[in-house]
């Protein structure tokens, strides 16, 4: 009786297939020096000057690296204007309608008064004119994060019995976003004077009350 020893021999086990090089997870350390790449070439040159070039020398990396992650300019800065939106503020808790504007109030135009920030949003309005995609994204970041903050700042003062149940919401976020906006963003005014946030606060929990 023959026998085949060959059948006998353990058999080699497969060996596990690597995953391509395509696709290789991308390094986060290279993805947040893009994004503050894009910062800083947006403060220095604009939007509409800006480049993947630009961006990809001021990170420190090539331009293949840039264009793994976004086509083009328009999608690399509509996607960290977009992502900017949902970090919001973080949501004061002072146990009054006054001391939540003004907390609110000082960390938002300490945010608007920093030098990045001055010189980014009013280059963004400009192209958003422009740009219905750059005015969407900007709207969204403008808004969504104020006004995610403001509505629990509005929240706690009903629940306190500070505020009218039947408050009107919209006209309650644009009378707490509208008039620090405006005088950092759109008139671009120098730095509020002593006491102009606490005044600023006291005025619109006032203005609330009577809604």
């Amino acid at each position: 009786m023959t026998t085949n020893a060959a059948a006998d021999e353990p058999q080699p086990r497969p060996r596990r297939r690597r995953p391509p090089a395509g696709a290789a997870v991308l390094r986060e350390d290279v993805t947040e020096a893009i994004r503050a790449a894009v910062f800083g070439e947006l403060a220095a040159v604009g939007y509409a000057r800006m480049s993947i070039e630009g961006i990809a020398r001021r990170a420190g990396v090539g331009k293949t690296a840039v264009y793994r992650r976004w086509r083009s300019k328009l999608h690399l800065v509509l996607d960290i204007v977009s992502a900017l939106a949902v970090q919001g503020l973080p949501a004061p808790d002072t146990g009054s309608l006054e001391g939540d504007l003004r907390l609110l109030y000082e960390v938002t135009s300490r945010a608007l008064r920093h030098p990045v920030a001055s010189q980014i949003i009013p280059d963004l309005q400009a192209e958003a004119a422009r740009n219905p995609d750059i005015a969407e994204a900007l709207q969204k970041t403008l808004r969504e994060g104020q006004d995610g903050v403001a509505s629990s700042i509005l929240a706690a003062a009903k629940e306190r019995g500070e505020l009218s149940p039947s408050l009107d919401s919209d006209l309650a976020l644009d009378l707490i976003s509208g008039p620090l906006y405006w005088r950092s963003v759109v008139v671009r005014g120098p730095k509020p004077p002593k006491g102009y946030l606490g005044a600023l606060a006291r005025a619109t929990a006032e203005a609330l009350k009577a809604l």
